[in-house]
């Protein structure tokens, strides 16, 4: 294939990199669109707060006036800061199934981060870690959540065509709900409140969670700062997550736990699958996507699992069991039928030993491959 690659520098071609997955997974029933306004806006400098400490460019392979693939790379500079690494992110990768699209797309990556004497590039990864994450490797024939993506089984043998490995998995598990939670998990739950002096904070909207908001982003950058390529998040992001994000969340599907003096401990973020609604959206809002959104948030057999966190001094203590049995309340009383965990990472055993009294099942794998450029 005669490809040539372009640069985005217009409004007209960030909507064609938006657009092109629609068409390379036209009918495919495992793929599901993202909320095409927010990938806009992630990729506008105007509108993403990440852009005053971050610089990205996109590329669009074509063949003739075709897109027939995009790449975008990322330099976030607080990676350095933070892990002492120089390295690039590359992400919003997909193609068609001929090598030398990917090869070029990835070589552009890899010019700049040179250019920029960088040392590696790693990815798929976003701006931060609320970003999509890792190219999928396992779970080819398993319906894709809003927070994770979905991505073709070649892609990987195109990255080891191009000279990537694997740097780190992750992994996903679906749960069928039980028909009843665990007796034994139910009285934990109560043990561990009375014992550590907590309650499950009791809230009837979105306006009487939403003043907690920044203390859980608070709590969620202090539990998480030590996982794979996770960096701080300045006010004005969290302020546009809030403003993002907070609109959709149902107070029943996020579980938060206090102490005696009110001060968040534990936190549970969840909400049923978008999934669905998104395929038939084709990931518009307007004009009838809202709907479907609405409506599945209403009525749903299945839910994500978004971000779960718990305070250091509370590890260990028996406070997830309190997050978990809550959850499944809400999940049983809701209708949900299976859970998905999203992305865990392979190494964190702890997170995983969460669903050992569970009949989980481990049905995808997504991976961040990383490339040496060498000296």
């Amino acid at each position: 294939m005669d490809a040539h690659i372009k640069e985005v520098h217009t409004k007209e071609a960030l909507k064609a990199f938006v657009d092109f997955p629609h068409r390379l997974y036209a009918g495919n029933a495992y793929w599901v669109p993202a909320l095409r306004s927010d990938e806009i806006n992630t990729l506008d400098r105007e509108k993403n707060p990440a852009f005053a400490y971050c610089e990205a460019r996109c590329w669009l392979a074509y063949e003739g006036k075709q897109v027939v693939g995009r790449i975008a790379g990322i330099i976030n500079r607080r990676h350095k800061e933070k892990w002492g690494q120089s390295y690039m992110r590359f992400g919003w990768f997909d193609a068609v199934n001929t090598p030398e699209v990917s090869l070029a797309l990835l070589e552009k990556v890899e010019d700049w981060a040179r250019s920029e004497g960088l040392t590696d590039v790693h990815g798929p990864m976003g701006f931060t870690n609320l970003d999509h994450a890792g190219m999928l490797v396992e779970g080819f024939e398993e319906l894709a959540t809003q927070a994770a993506g979905y991505s073709y089984s070649y892609y990987s043998d195109h990255m080891a065509q191009a000279g990537y490995v694997k740097d780190v998995d992750y992994l996903e598990y679906e749960i069928p709900m039980p028909e009843a939670v665990d007796p034994k998990i139910a009285k934990l739950a109560k043990l561990v409140l009375k014992r550590n002096n907590l309650r499950l904070l009791e809230v009837k909207d979105k306006k009487e969670l939403l003043p907690y908001a920044h203390e859980l982003f608070d709590m969620l950058g202090a539990e998480y700062k030590h996982l794979y390529g996770v960096v701080p998040l300045s006010e004005e992001q969290v302020n546009a997550y809030i403003d993002q994000y907070f609109g959709f969340i149902s107070p029943d599907f996020v579980p938060v736990i206090v102490d005696s003096d009110g001060r968040m401990v534990a936190f549970g973020v969840t909400m049923p699958s978008l999934s669905k609604a998104l395929q038939r959206s084709r990931g518009r809002l307007f004009p009838f996507g809202i709907f479907h959104l609405m409506h599945a948030l209403k009525k749903n057999e299945r839910a994500d699992l978004v971000l779960v966190a718990v305070a250091k001094e509370y590890q260990g203590k028996g406070v997830n069991a309190v997050l978990i049995n809550r959850m499944f309340e809400v999940f049983r009383d809701f209708g949900i039928k299976k859970v998905e965990s999203n992305p865990e990472l392979e190494s964190n055993i702890a997170v995983q030993a969460q669903w050992k009294h569970f009949d989980r099942r481990q049905h995808k794998r997504r991976r961040i491959f990383i490339k040496h450029l060498g000296d």
